[in-house]
Formats: structure tokens, sequence, C-alpha cells
């Protein structure tokens, strides 16, 4: 997770980010099609048809490409700049990029949920596709007894995109409990 700093918005960003979990359906669905049939363009672009879903997704765009001039990660500046987009916390957390993909992955019409997020799942997913595989232990958290719906040598798929910590420590702050 890119998300730093202090404050009570940050925490309240990386603990939503860890916990949303109990958002997932866990309905095993037909994977999403129809992104990969897109063309890659730059990351301006790619959020144009976003912009009815977030206002203010072209602004944040900019400062994202304009905070990954020179990517030290051998992505282009528009790929690097997709996922900085995607992990940036913004003012209203409803009105988050992460939140509202997130929304659309789980939703029970995805496809059709998930048109507008195309040239954007396209550049995002080449993006992450073309990052070194890193085998580490992640952790997720959330405020519920969930062993029920999480049961041993049972398949589960998560549509939304994950956000994890690799340190366990993370979960055990106070005010991650709260």
């Amino acid at each position: 997770m890119a998300t730093a700093g202090g404050g009570e918005e940050a925490t309240a960003q990386r603990i939503l980010r860890i916990t949303d979990i109990i958002d997932e359906p866990l309905q095993f669905t037909a994977p999403i099609g129809g992104y990969e049939e897109m063309p890659l363009v730059p990351l301006e672009k790619a959020v144009e048809p976003l912009v009815s879903i977030l206002q203010a997704v072209k602004s944040h765009a900019y400062v994202a490409k304009q905070k990954c001039e020179n990517p030290a990660d051998g992505l282009t500046q528009d790929e690097s700049a997709s996922i900085m987009l995607y992990t940036m916390g913004w003012k209203t957390l409803d009105k988050c990029l992460y939140v509202a993909l997130n929304n659309a992955l789980r939703s029970p019409d995805r496809q059709q949920s998930l048109e507008p997020w195309y040239l954007f799942l396209r550049l995002f997913l080449n993006a992450l596709f073309r990052l070194p595989s890193l085998p580490k232990t992640a952790y997720r958290g959330v405020k519920l007894d969930l062993s029920e719906r999480y049961t041993a040598g049972k398949t589960i798929v998560w549509w939304g995109f994950s956000s994890c910590t690799t340190a366990v420590s993370g979960l055990d702050q106070d005010n991650f409990w709260e």
C-alpha cells in the first residue's frame, strides 16, 4: 500500500483498505472480460470515462502522473501513475478511485458496471502484471469472525483488489480494532 503519513484521515484509509474483505460477495462467477481488448492509452485518456463516476479523477490522475515522472520500477510513467492513482487517498473516502473500482468489481452486474473502467483496468493490470512477484505472507484484518465464510479447502475468489500488510503488527494498533 502506498499510502503513508499520519493523521486520522490517513489511518481511516489504511484501515478501510485492509478491512473491506467483508464486502466480498464470495460468489463464484465468470471472469471479467472486455478490458483486455482495449488499447493501452495514457493515464489521462484512461480516466476520461470515469469522470461521471469520480468527478475529481482527472486532477488526481494529473498529480499521480507528476509524481511518477521517472519511475524506478521499470514501468512506464503512465503504468506507474495508474498504480499510484489507485493507492491515493482522496479527501472523501467514498469518492476514492480504489473504493469505486472495488465496488464495480464486486457488483452483481459487474460486467456492465466495469465498462467505464476498461481503459483504466487495461493500463492498471498491465502495470501490475509487469511487476515482479514477491513471495511474502500477507495479512488482512476485519473486526468480525469470518471463519464460517472462509473454510479450509474451499476455493475463494475475491473480485476486488485487496490491500494487505506484510507486518501483522500493523493490525495490532489500538485504533485498528476500535
